[in-house]
């Protein structure tokens, strides 16, 4: 098992997505409870474009106590998924949990923040966005006005007289 799956994944790592897929189903078909392999099968479909197809390998990977690493990308995965599909509130859902289980990354928020755009939620997109930004960024010219970006962050409809 573990040979063919890495054969499967430097198959999409060398852009031979139809090929990889094509053997992580099997997999699937083979070893269904495995979290790891659902995961990864989730993921050949997402980076197809086939976004409905992910989803239940994802929601499968996450039931079947996928964890670590491994979960925090199936989050992103599947909450950007969501989100592509019009599952906004699935999307929300599912980075509040990211958010919960793993708040040092940054991906998840950053993608939690198109979520809420899509929400109508533009105050909140703009600050977690402007806060990722300034606690990321390497740039000198952010970081010379990184007081004033945080500080702006929340009061974005605020004026000053």
């Amino acid at each position: 098992m573990n040979e063919k799956l890495n054969h499967a994944i430097k198959l999409r790592e060398y852009g031979q997505l139809e090929k990889s897929n094509s053997v992580l189903i099997e997999l699937v078909q083979s070893f269904p409870t495995d979290a790891y392999i659902n995961y990864q099968c989730a993921w050949s479909f997402d980076v197809m474009g086939e976004e409905s197809k992910a989803v239940p390998y994802y929601e499968k990977a996450i039931e079947l106590g996928l964890s670590g690493k491994d979960l925090e990308g199936a989050i992103v995965g599947l909450g950007s998924t969501y989100r592509t599909l019009g599952q906004y509130e699935k999307s929300y859902n599912i980075f509040i949990k990211g958010m919960e289980l793993y708040p040092d990354n940054k991906a998840i928020k950053v993608f939690f923040s198109m979520t809420l755009y899509n929400l109508q939620k533009h105050s909140s997109a703009m600050e977690i966005l402007l806060n990722s930004l300034v606690e990321t960024s390497a740039d000198q010219d952010i970081h010379k006005y990184k007081k004033a970006i945080t500080f702006y962050a929340d009061k974005l409809d605020e004026t000053w007289e």
